[in-house]
């Protein structure tokens, strides 16, 4: 992902709840339209991504049709759902997503090392589906405020405390396995 696509799915929540009430829902939909387009340099990479773009783009065009803001709203979901299918799809095709980052730093790693990779890959994925089903929630039933706090700065937070969570525990399994 580009910087400009990190910066729009950090600020995006906090985007559509201050301009919610004051911005129609159909205008807030560009948004998303600029999150596809910082996608398309990808498109090449595989399936996956041009299936995100493409959803994404038919939450925009709903958005724009319809003019609510449900569909705006689901962005967050749709995040969680493509990092789910990407952790998840490399849990059935090895080697894991988690895998895939250490071999980046070290190209032969330890039998011990691959299993614990495939235990962090397992946990991101349950990280997803549990965030996935809460900003799913928070779109369908809570307020636009408790909706922006949730998918902007809640679930980041999580996730920062999952990454230290999970790099305390390796310093640990390191130690231990001598690695």
């Amino acid at each position: 992902m580009t910087g400009l696509t990190v910066l729009i799915t950090l600020t995006y929540p906090l985007a559509i709840w201050f301009g919610h009430g004051h911005i129609q829902p159909r205008w807030l939909a560009g948004l998303l339209v600029l999150a596809a387009a910082t996608r398309l340099p990808a498109l090449k990479v595989g399936a996956a991504v041009r299936w995100s773009v493409a959803a994404i783009l038919l939450l925009a065009l709903v958005a724009i049709w319809a003019n609510v803001l449900l569909p705006l709203k689901l962005y967050p979901v749709l995040v969680n759902g493509a990092m789910l299918a990407t952790f998840g799809y490399s849990l059935i095709c090895p080697p894991s997503v988690i895998e895939r980052f250490a071999r980046v730093r070290e190209a032969d790693l330890p039998p011990v090392v691959v299993a614990y990779t495939r235990r962090v890959t397992q946990v991101w994925c349950m990280f997803f589906l549990l965030n996935g089903s809460i900003a799913l929630g928070t779109a369908l039933w809570a307020s636009e405020a408790v909706w922006s706090l949730y998918t902007g700065v809640v679930s980041y937070v999580l996730m920062g405390l999952l990454f230290g969570g999970e790099y305390l525990v390796r310093l640990r399994f390191k130690r231990l396995h001598h690695v």
